[in-house]
């Protein structure tokens, strides 16, 4: 992925050029984009994933 700086004068205006550059890419490069964005998230595709520990506690209630 190629990382590209623009200027804009209003947030709709690069809101219109972000809809405009999506647009004109083709449904193969948006799969590869969502997969470099989900593989970038997860640390990499060769990553373990990270689990929550399990914990249980037993407590006793007070006042009986």
């Amino acid at each position: 992925m190629d990382k590209v700086v623009r200027v804009y004068a209003s947030f709709e205006e690069a809101e219109k050029a972000d809809r405009a550059y999506y647009r004109g890419l083709t449904p193969r490069q948006r799969l590869k984009l969502l997969f470099e964005l989900v593989a970038t998230h997860e640390g990499g595709e060769d990553a373990p994933q990270e689990r929550l520990q399990r914990v249980c506690r037993v407590t006793e209630r007070r006042g009986r």
